[in-house]
Formats: C-alpha cells, structure tokens, sequence
C-alpha cells in the first residue's frame, strides 16, 4: 500500500523559514512526479511547486507566490521531496500536502500544517 508521509511542519516567526519533507513508502512502481499543494483556510486547494522524475535531471515548476522563496527538491534513492521555505509570511499560513503521480494514479499525503505568525 502506498503511503506518502509528511514532515517539517509547525510555526514560524514571519521571515523565517522550514522544511518540509514527504517520504513515499509502499511503492514497486515509478514516480513520475511529486508535488507540494496547499490549502489556505476557506480556500481550494493550489499547486506550491512541482518536480519531475528524470533522470538527467528533473524540471521544477513554482506557482508564482513561491518563486524565488521556495525550493523543491528530490531525492530519489529515498523517494523523498523537500521543499525549502525560505522568507515566509503570514499569507503561506496552510495546509501544505504531498502529492505523487506513481505509475498512472495520484496519491497524496495526510498534510502538514504551517502557521506564519508573530
């Protein structure tokens, strides 16, 4: 069974920073991607950022609100995705969830939360 299981998150002064992590475990297939949502309180939820499994080198896609503030990043030995949250502010306060497209279906984390406040 196919398990996806998040980490890193809590509180945060506004400008500090966090990282998340997501571990896939339970998989014999290939991870084609693996992504960052989040849910803000009232909101739907939007893509953070995402990273392609290729192995010359995966492409990374940010939503506009996480350009050059946050990284994501794979290791793919351990079926992991981090995503570095660097300069955050109260407006990234969500829940962020995991997401991979193993084979053809997508799975998705339980979620963490981050809170962004003074």
């Amino acid at each position: 069974q196919v398990q996806l299981v998040e980490s890193g998150g809590g509180l945060v002064q506004p400008g500090g920073s966090l990282t998340l992590s997501c571990a896939v475990s339970g998989s014999a297939g290939t991870i084609f991607s693996m992504s960052w949502y989040r849910q803000l309180p009232g909101k739907q939820r939007e893509l953070v950022a995402s990273i392609t499994n290729i192995p010359s080198g995966g492409s990374a896609n940010y939503a506009d609100s996480a350009k050059g503030r946050f990284t994501i990043s794979r290791d793919n030995a351990k079926n992991t995705v981090y995503l570095q949250m660097n300069n955050l502010k109260p407006e990234d306060t969500a829940i962020y969830y995991c997401n991979a497209l193993i084979q053809t279906t997508y799975y998705w984390g339980q979620g963490t939360q981050v809170t962004v406040s003074s």
